[in-house]
């Protein structure tokens, strides 16, 4: 069927249609979002150092197109040292991820070409050897901001469920659909649904192991 088991050939087709489209626009609109959101960023990153003193900003080795390893910014949520990590996350942290201002560094990312404004989210590059081959096809495009599974559950879902969703945008991109996603991002972000797990800062860690099965109906 269509958008399941498409040929390599097909992909790589679909993906070049989709820079010509995509590509311009993610510049475009990350370096006007740089302009426009500067002040709140700074004005995050002066309470951050306040709170929870130096750096501001940390670095992450994230997966992106291809699997390239890369490193991805984001905005401090926890102090430094040791224990889990829900124990360290700060009341400042919180209100940083529930809003997503933690994620605007990420439109350095975007603008460097590393990242997209919508995509499958960029996830921890130690997992790439877990993945099963139709797993990895959620490196066929580039990790985004924001994605269909960000605004369908977000962090309450499976990992199965995440992959799932990764895919069926994947198959069905269009810039409606990104435009979608995006009025469906802002919507929520007046809401924490789907910030965490229980117990879990974010989730818990990807242990491989799934089936490597067609996509689920979304």
């Amino acid at each position: 069927m269509p958008g399941r088991f498409c040929p390599r050939w097909c992909a790589v087709g679909a993906f070049l249609r989709t820079e010509e489209i995509k590509r311009p626009f993610d510049a475009a609109f990350a370096a006007i979002g740089l302009v426009l959101t500067a002040p709140l960023t700074l004005l995050a990153a002066l309470l951050i150092r306040a709170t929870m003193g130096r750096p501001a900003l940390f670095r992450k080795k994230r997966a992106g197109l291809g699997g390239a390893v890369f490193e991805v910014y984001k905005f401090r949520t926890m102090r430094a040292g040791s224990g889990p990590d829900q124990e360290r996350l700060t009341t400042l942290g919180r209100f940083l991820r529930a809003s997503s201002i933690d994620e605007l560094p990420q439109l350095w990312n975007v603008l460097l070409g590393e990242m997209s404004l919508v995509g499958p989210r960029p996830l921890m590059a130690r997992y790439l050897p877990l993945y099963s081959p139709r797993q990895m096809r959620r490196h066929d495009v580039r990790p985004g901001i924001t994605g269909w599974t960000q605004v369908c559950g977000r962090n309450s879902l499976s990992w199965p469920r995440k992959f799932e969703l990764d895919l069926w945008y994947i198959d069905h991109w269009s810039p409606w659909l990104d435009l979608k996603i995006m009025a469906l991002t802002l919507a929520r972000l007046t809401t924490a649904a789907g910030i965490s797990q229980a117990g879990h800062a974010t989730m818990e860690p990807f242990g491989g192991g799934a089936p490597d099965s067609p996509a689920s109906h979304v």
